[in-house]
Order: C-alpha cells, then sequence, then structure tokens
C-alpha cells in the first residue's frame, strides 16, 4: 500500500472514531422522552388529581420505589412516598443516626453480606476485614439501633423487609 492509500485509510478510520466518540459523548445530554420518566408521570398524574390528597400534596411528592431480588433469594417490591412538605419540614436531624449507621465501611460490608446470604455471627466473623467477633457485633448493634438490621433469631441478622428497598435506593443516591 502505498503512502498516499495508507494516510487516507488512517484518515477514514480517524474520522469514523471522532464520529463515534461524539455521538458517545451526546447520549448522556439528549433529551429524555416521556417514556424515560414513567415512575415521576404516574407520580404528577396522581399530584393532578382532585380533593384534599391534591391540596396536601400541591408543592410535589418525593417517591422512591423498587421491586428487587437479592442475593439470599428475598424477593421484595415495595414503595414510599411523601409530600415535599412532610419532608421539609420534618426534623431532619432525626435521620442523622440512621445515616450516621450507614457511615461505617464495615457496616456497609455487613449489610452486602448479610443480604447476599451470610446472616449469622460465625459466618461474618470468618470473613476478612470485618474485625473480631466482638467488633462484629458493635457494629450489628449500631445497624440494629438504627433500624437496618433485626435479629431474626439468636446470632441470625436480616435486613428488615421495610429497608431493603430504602437501603439499595440510599446506595442508589449515592451514584453520579
Amino acid at each position: 500500500m502505498e503512502l498516499e492509500e495508507r494516510v487516507a485509510e488512517l484518515e477514514r478510520r480517524v474520522a469514523a472514531l471522532e464520529t463515534e466518540g461524539a455521538a458517545e459523548a451526546t447520549r448522556g445530554r439528549e433529551e429524555p422522552v416521556a417514556a424515560d420518566f414513567w415512575a415521576l408521570e404516574g407520580l404528577k398524574a396522581r399530584l393532578a388529581g382532585t380533593g384534599a390528597e391534591a391540596a396536601e400534596t400541591a408543592d410535589g411528592a418525593v417517591l422512591f420505589t423498587g421491586a428487587v431480588r437479592v442475593p439470599a433469594g428475598g424477593r421484595y417490591e415495595w414503595q414510599y412516598g411523601l409530600p415535599t412538605g412532610d419532608v421539609l419540614d420534618a426534623d431532619w436531624t432525626q435521620a442523622a443516626e440512621r445515616f450516621a449507621a450507614l457511615g461505617h465501611p464495615v457496616r456497609m460490608r455487613l449489610l452486602r453480606e448479610i443480604l447476599g446470604g451470610r446472616d449469622t455471627v460465625a459466618e461474618l466473623a470468618r470473613l476478612d476485614g470485618l474485625g473480631t467477633t466482638g467488633q462484629i457485633y458493635h457494629h450489628l448493634r449500631q445497624l440494629t439501633a438504627a433500624g437496618w438490621l433485626h435479629a431474626a433469631a439468636r446470632g441470625r441478622y436480616e435486613v428488615p423487609p421495610v429497608r431493603v428497598v430504602p437501603l439499595l435506593v440510599a446506595l442508589t443516591a449515592t451514584r453520579s
């Protein structure tokens, strides 16, 4: 292949890569379509209703929902919503304890392992990086006090069903 042909081929390939790169860069910035927001549209339709419910939610609402299957085999379907005013007017300091319990890497790992099916202290103690049995019990007590766990039986823990989807929502909220 002559030099001119090789240069022309390289120019075609670079142009193709640039076109592909430009398309990739704009994918995240495209205007969303209504179908992308089916849950939001359902919430807005509900808010647009009439009567006391519509008046109560005139400033909007917050909704989260999920249908999940965890590695341990549990399946959870859950939704929760509050009018915006209820969220803004609440005492946010009461949420600090629940958030604080999630603020330790070992506690987050414990929650993950328990959702994954390792639900006894003996199973958790065999894992590297979680500390001694005493340290594990300390973290389990913190998570239990905050409502993220409860003792299902002696030495066995589980994430309460009403906490599975909120936990996953909280984790999802930390993603960029």
